[in-house]
């Protein structure tokens, strides 16, 4: 609200105000209103040649009985017509009203439009200052129509004053916001970028703004900002405070610009070494400057001081590239740790978590983990405290796994209840990762399970049991130990469930030591029975037929157990036919069909930690990366190149039974190089002379793109012939059972299917062969189909690497004495090749930033083909094969996704973004990947979904 001075001469509203600040009660509020109202709706009406001062008045008054709460339904006329005033406060007042009330869908809209583009044409600075204002506050899909093409032009044109350039770029960088398919970009991105050179540093700042944002999007086209960045902010960190006068801020010269250029930079990976070198000079002048003693004892001083530098670490840490300051930034940030300001401490432990991972400043990082531990002993606030944790799990390696997991055992005790899971997690992969004696790792997990039993999920004590398994080493001090826990008088439930397990896998360890006996190890465990739920008793029910089959001396014991009332007429169903199995089991089988049927779990497959995968889970993966990890990631391409595969996932590893009932890990490794052949990958093995492939039948495109995002279903179908699909993938491997059903009552002969790949899809997809439903050979299907019948034939597929085109699948027979020939595409896509990844929002937005090459992103802007159904939309992004990620997008009516491609060498990390506009019917799809065909094909693949 302008003030009222004795110039304005709008003393009506000053008395008006006062009227209202001098009423008694809500009602007499409400009658002056009234009053007033009343009276400026009879002088819209009644005067026609109402002057500008008046409807200036008028239009204050109506503004500041909006603002008290109170509806306003007229009047709105008389505030465009201000618009067109030739005076300031005038014109000023008018903007201001519309700013406020009037919305994007009213008819004035198009008269507003046409005020505010005469006030940008009018080249009066002040009056094109208001008309940007109000463009930026109302912000409207409308306005961002009607200006965006325009606004750029007066951003770059050479006449435009500075304080319209502000204005301009502020704006522009607002309706980018609200509305950013509808700002082009053009050959004015080339010239914005060279108001990182101007003379005022006003302009600079709001330019930076606007491209920070536009390069997320877009970095191609504002990738030379980086040199003039660059030189900018050599400028500032290298001038005195009094060289920047009006932009010195506590005598830390223009800190707002000096972290928005710093953020800028972030949005692209390390510049070439003529640049390179500079920018390292400008962020050890920062590093110095936070050295040097404070030029004022106020705290406005070293929060900009402390915002530039954590910004210049930030930058730092997204590089990593720099040995030198990466070891500099940790010992910094290493000061922080102590320091009095809450803040300052949590930043320093957030941004060493991440220094931790690198190779260059690891060992830096692990020099104060005293100072760490002493802040998860100490810290008030439990924000701080759980960083430490975070820290020193990040810091952890094998020198320091014993120290650390101690000290992380010795606070769980007292933890805060919000951190204990996950600490428990934390402590169980370290002690398991870094374990150079095993028995340290059970007494470990033991003492885990008494001090937070609860917080101990399933995942934990599964992991304990596994590995104790698979050691032989560890099996007999395993069973003693637990025996000894088993003894306290009160234990967890968990304990109970590992001591039930282990004792009846190997209790025979211990029996010959008189204290352990098979009755007293029988005992120690039923005296725990009646305390536990059904689970835990269910499996001591089988660790007791165990122990018949250990130790025959307390078989009649157990069988008295079992033959019990409270088993046998158990009300829950569970443990009542375990009972009654276990029972009739001990009784009529021999010894040996016991021992066989009893003997020793066989040791797990190896694989990926079940409890680094609900931290993965809980966390986000970037939260749990390892050094190693980073080193091979590092190796790969710095900005995001193919990740290498890890071991156990490798197709030519040995598969775990329990991972995958198809069977696609047993698929035959391909040979070294594909047969020869004449026709591409796939040869016709079925005949001997093939004929000529038919065209694309009709509707085999749509038909194919409807596959894109579902495995089963019906691929073709005519009068004759139905073929029909169920596909399922597993990394780089699938299988896809194709069924032939011939519809008619006549017999298909010479029925002869024929998979074809185009040449250069021969390197990219091997392996896949038709193979029998049994024996897995190559075999063709009979030649002859009968009437009404089904044939079903399957395909066995590898994913070698990224591939564009698919595999066309052509069928010849003769039905009733006529060729016939049909084509169609078989849908085997990229995207099958998908495995869904859970990410934090934090992790993702990491990861998009740090996918910023160019070539990295696809984006497509299109039209909607389907109606926009939100519950459709989450279904057809689940069934490409991304993991759908909830509440990661500021916008919640934006859909993001995560996942991995998975081919024999590499596996390619994806981000994307699907932005509905339901008011336009349009999306913009935007994907990320490591590689750029991939994010063509995937893009070009999920667009025709929509």
């Amino acid at each position: 609200m302008p003030a009222v001075s004795k110039g304005d001469g709008m003393r009506g509203l000053a008395v008006f105000i006062s009227d209202i600040r001098n009423c008694k009660s809500k009602e007499a509020e409400i009658k002056r209103i009234n009053k007033e109202l009343a009276n400026i709706r009879s002088k819209f009406k009644g005067d026609k040649a109402l002057d500008g001062y008046s409807k200036k008045k008028y239009v204050c008054k109506l503004l500041f009985i909006f603002l008290l709460g109170h509806d306003i339904d007229f009047g709105h006329m008389e505030a465009v017509n201000l618009l067109s005033s030739n005076r300031y406060t005038e014109k000023q007042i008018g903007y201001l009203f519309i700013s406020v009330l009037v919305n994007s869908n009213s008819e004035l809209i198009r008269l507003i439009n046409n005020a505010i583009k005469n006030d940008l044409a009018s080249r009066n600075p002040t009056f094109m200052g208001l008309a940007l204002h109000c463009i930026a506050n109302v912000g409207s899909r409308e306005m961002a129509e009607a200006f965006a093409g325009e606004i750029p032009k007066i951003l770059v044109a050479g006449d435009t004053m500075d304080s319209v350039k502000q204005s301009a770029a502020l704006c522009l960088l607002r309706l980018y916001r609200t509305s950013p398919d509808l700002v082009p970009m053009g050959d004015w991105t080339s010239r914005v970028v060279h108001l990182l050179n101007d003379q005022h540093l006003g302009v600079v700042t709001a330019a930076t703004s606007l491209i920070s944002t536009l390069a997320q999007k877009n970095p191609e086209e504002f990738k030379t900002s980086v040199s003039l960045a660059v030189s900018r902010l050599s400028r500032i960190v290298t001038s005195a405070s009094t060289d920047l006068q009006d932009y010195t801020y506590y005598f830390v010269p223009a800190p707002w610009l000096s972290v928005k250029l710093l953020r800028l930079l972030q949005c692209y990976p390390p510049p070439d070494p003529a640049v390179r070198g500079r920018l390292t000079e400008c962020l050890e002048t920062i590093l110095n400057k936070a050295q040097e003693p404070p030029k004022s004892k106020k705290v406005q001083h070293s929060n900009a001081k402390n915002a530039v530098l954590f910004e210049a670490i930030s930058l730092i840490i997204h590089h990593d590239s720099e040995p030198n300051l990466l070891v500099r930034a940790c010992n910094q940030l290493g000061q922080f740790l102590q320091h009095r300001e809450t803040n300052l401490r949590y930043l320093a432990l957030e941004s060493m978590c991440t220094l931790a991972s690198s190779e260059f400043s690891h060992e830096a990082v692990k020099t104060h983990i005293e100072t760490v531990i002493n802040a998860l002993k100490t810290e008030r606030d439990v924000s701080v405290r759980q960083r430490a944790v975070d820290l020193l799990y990040a810091m952890c390696d094998r020198s320091n796994a014993q120290q650390i997991v101690a000290e992380m055992l010795s606070y769980l005790e007292t933890a805060d209840y919000s951190i204990r899971e996950e600490i428990v997690l934390k402590v169980a992969i370290l002690a398991e990762k870094y374990a150079v004696d095993y028995t340290w790792y059970v007494d470990t997990i033991l003492n885990l399970i008494r001090i937070a039993g609860d917080y101990v999920s399933e995942e934990v004590w599964y992991r304990v049991i596994q590995i104790v398994i698979n050691r032989d080493d560890v099996q007999g001090y395993a069973a003693k130990t637990v025996f000894e826990a088993l003894q306290a008088p009160a234990c967890h439930e968990n304990l109970v469930k590992v001591g039930g397990y282990i004792l009846g896998e190997f209790g025979n360890l211990i029996a010959g030591d008189p204290r352990s006996s098979p009755l007293i190890q029988f005992d120690l465990l039923h005296s725990k029975f009646h305390l536990c739920s059904v689970p835990t008793r269910a499996l001591l029910l089988s660790t007791y037929i165990k122990f018949v089959n250990l130790f025959p001396e307390v078989k009649t014991t157990i069988q008295d157990v079992l033959r019990s009332d409270s088993q046998l007429k158990n009300a829950d169903v569970e443990l009542q036919q375990r009972a009654v199995e276990y029972l009739r089991l001990s009784t009529v089988a021999s010894t040996d069909i016991l021992a066989t049927v009893l003997e020793e779990m066989p040791p797990f497959p190896e694989r990926e930690s079940s409890i680094l995968a609900k931290l993965k889970k809980k966390k986000g993966p970037s939260t749990v990366t390892d050094l190693e990890e980073t080193k091979r990631e590092r190796s790969a391409d710095v900005n995001g190149g193919p990740e290498p595969a890890p071991a156990s996932t490798s197709a030519a590893s040995t598969p775990s039974p329990s991972a995958d009932l198809l069977g696609l890990g047993a698929t035959p490794p391909a040979p070294a190089a594909p047969p020869p052949s004449s026709g591409g990958l796939l040869v016709d093995v079925f005949s001997d002379s093939a004929s000529s492939v038919a065209p694309l039948a009709p509707g085999s495109e749509d038909n194919f793109a409807r596959f894109v995002c579902k495995n089963n279903g019906v691929l073709f179908e005519n009068q004759l012939l139905q073929i029909g699909l169920k596909s399922e993938f597993r990394q780089n491997l699938g299988r896809m059972f194709i069924f032939y059903g011939n519809k008619t009552s006549t017999q298909f002969l010479n029925f002869t299917p024929t998979l074809i790949c185009a040449d250069d899809l021969q390197s990219n997809i091997l392996g896949t062969t038709w193979a029998s439903d049994t024996d897995r050979q190559t075999k063709p299907v009979d030649p002859t189909v009968d009437g009404g019948a089904q044939v079903q034939q399957v395909v066995n597929i590898e994913c070698v690497s990224d591939f564009t085109e698919a595999p066309v699948l052509n069928i010849q027979f003769r039905y009733g004495g006529t060729f016939q020939n049909v084509s169609v595409k078989l849908p085997i896509t990229l995207n099958k090749f998908f495995q869904p990844t859970e990410m934090a929002s934090q992790d993702f937005f990491q990861r998009w930033k740090q996918l910023s090459n160019p070539q990295q992103e696809v984006q497509n802007i299109f039209k909607a083909k389907h109606p926009m159904d939100t519950e459709i939309t989450k279904a057809k992004i689940i069934g490409f094969g991304s993991a759908l990620l909830e509440e990661v997008d500021p916008n919640p009516a934006n859909f993001v996704g995560a996942g991995i491609i998975h081919t024999r060498t590499t596996q390619i990390g994806c981000l994307l973004r699907l932005e509905p506009n339901l008011q336009a019917q349009m999306y913009r799809l935007t994907l990320r990947t490591s590689k750029d065909t991939v994010s063509q094909r995937l893009c070009e693949l999920l667009s025709e979904q929509f």
